[in-house]
């Protein structure tokens, strides 16, 4: 086994060049005794205004506050994922973070092969071998912020009709689809829910094109309020709702800014929060294999209902939307997360 790890990390040093086409951001030599974390982005990258920028926004906090120096990769393919990874590995970093459910399988492969390095993998999926002991899964309860966006969104529409327009058909985004229809359904029991997926590969987050295309169905269907789980695929949502009329929901961030006036509210992913409380457990000397969930309780996801960015929500729409929260919350509401 020793070996054969030493053989691995000849070959990802070997072939820096390319396992990462794209080095896209590091910073200088970390503060004395601070860890280096490597962090290879999802499909979208840095610039999505979704997913990859809030990881992004943990890992510049915990420079900022912890003094790690930290390196970017952004691969172009899944041979590109798996040697960003190991190269990172190789190379001795302390922590290395796949962002997205993609990585799943690859991270455990290369978590196995270097068990002195620590990893973490945003949105981890199990597999059917035990992840290694040097491997976080981070995960969120997506289906319970979704819940309370359908919910406003049940609120909001004028037609009984509303939108969820999904990237890659995966068990992670039904989460979304899920907790939003039954959300909707709570404040509308009459709202039907259009469902529609952009594909079934990884370039279904970033195809805009397809995103408007089927958002502008949904819309010419009697949809008037469409929520998106699809990364940058949802600007074309946003684009379509802006030129009919219609209004939007954003995911994992604040994406009002995207599309003013047409985004009334967000579902928002602490994915900010998840990547810097890895980094600052292996800072501190605790950190821990296995799987971890945020919530609402954790303060893991939640909703935009407060500033400029949620003015379109009346006082009473909040309220409402808000006693829904705490019922979940307080585990007296349960969110389908899965069909």
């Amino acid at each position: 086994m020793a070996d054969r790890r030493a053989l691995l990390a000849a070959l990802a040093l070997a072939g820096a060049s390319l396992a990462l086409p794209r080095r896209v951001g590091q910073t200088p030599a970390p503060a004395r005794g601070a860890p280096r974390v490597g962090l290879v982005f999802d499909v979208g990258g840095r610039g999505d205004k979704s997913f990859n920028d809030a990881a992004y926004e943990g890992l510049a906090r915990a420079s900022r506050e912890l003094g790690v120096a930290f390196e970017l990769a952004e691969p172009l393919g899944a041979e590109d994922r798996e040697g960003a990874l190991r190269l990172f590995a190789a190379r001795g970093f302390e922590l290395v973070i796949g962002v997205g459910y993609i990585f799943s399988r690859d991270i455990g492969e290369v978590a196995a092969d270097f068990p002195g390095v620590r990893f973490a993998c945003v949105d981890y999926a199990p597999g059917p071998r035990p992840a290694p002991p040097n491997l976080a899964g981070l995960g969120f309860r997506e289906e319970e912020a979704s819940f309370l966006v359908g919910a406003a969104a049940g609120l909001l529409t004028r037609t009984s009709k509303v939108g969820f327009v999904g990237g890659m058909s995966i068990p992670l985004i039904v989460k979304f689809e899920l907790g939003f229809a039954a959300g909707a359904r709570a404040t509308c029991p009459a709202c039907a829910v259009a469902v529609a997926y952009a594909g079934s590969t990884g370039e279904a987050f970033r195809d805009p094109a397809k995103g408007k295309a089927i958002a502008a169905a949904q819309i010419a269907g009697g949809a008037d309020v469409l929520f998106h789980a699809a990364g940058l695929t949802g600007n074309g949502v946003f684009e379509a709702a802006r030129e009919r009329g219609a209004r939007a929901i954003g995911v994992d961030r604040d994406q009002a800014d995207e599309a003013p006036g047409v985004v009334v509210t967000s579902m928002v992913k602490r994915v900010d929060v998840a990547v810097f409380e890895i980094i600052r457990d292996v800072t501190l000397g605790r950190f821990r294999g296995g799987l971890r969930a945020f919530g609402l309780a954790e303060g893991g996801v939640d909703w935009v209902h407060e500033g400029p960015h949620a003015a379109g929500l009346s006082p009473e729409l909040v309220a409402r939307v808000e006693a829904l929260r705490a019922e979940i919350a307080g585990g007296r509401v349960r969110v389908p997360s899965t069909r």
